[in-house]
């Protein structure tokens, strides 16, 4: 998968406050906003899903559609807007994100341990960690702040 991505989105404009935002290149792949603002950063969420679902599956990621030949499909209160997303950022935000995994313990020790005040899921990433010898990263990336490396 490359880095980076760029692909058109039609914006529609409604007549009460909001946007509609899909993808010509992407059927089924929609968000919607409140504003401009929020339009592009629902739109970068809902694209970088998209291409990381292809990406994980096997499937191709299509070539992006050309801007000023989706003019002409435009309806009124709608226009293109180019979305770019990075790929290498949104995959470390994903990998990095908390599952929840179940694990029994025998309730004697879950009792003590909650009177003792231990986070379980923290010393369960310990655990793991130290039997896979992985030191733990003091800072972590944050996808918002990297967006745009």
């Amino acid at each position: 998968m490359k880095k980076k991505y760029v692909f058109p989105a039609v914006f529609d404009y409604s007549e009460t406050p909001g946007i509609s935002i899909s993808f010509p290149d992407f059927p089924g792949c929609l968000s919607e906003a409140d504003d401009n603002e929020q339009a592009i950063s629902m739109a970068r969420d809902a694209l970088s899903g998209r291409l990381y679902i292809l990406d994980r599956d096997g499937e191709d990621i299509p070539e992006p559609s050309d801007p000023v030949k989706l003019l002409s499909t435009l309806e009124p209160m709608q226009t293109i807007t180019l979305i770019d997303v990075n790929m290498q950022v949104f995959s470390e935000m994903v990998k990095s994100r908390s599952v929840n995994k179940m694990c029994t313990i025998p309730e004697w020790l879950l009792d003590e341990g909650k009177e003792a005040g231990i986070n379980f899921s923290q010393t369960l990433q310990d655990a793991v960690m130290q039997k896979l010898g992985i030191q733990r990263q003091l800072k972590r990336r944050q996808y918002k702040s990297k967006q745009y490396a």
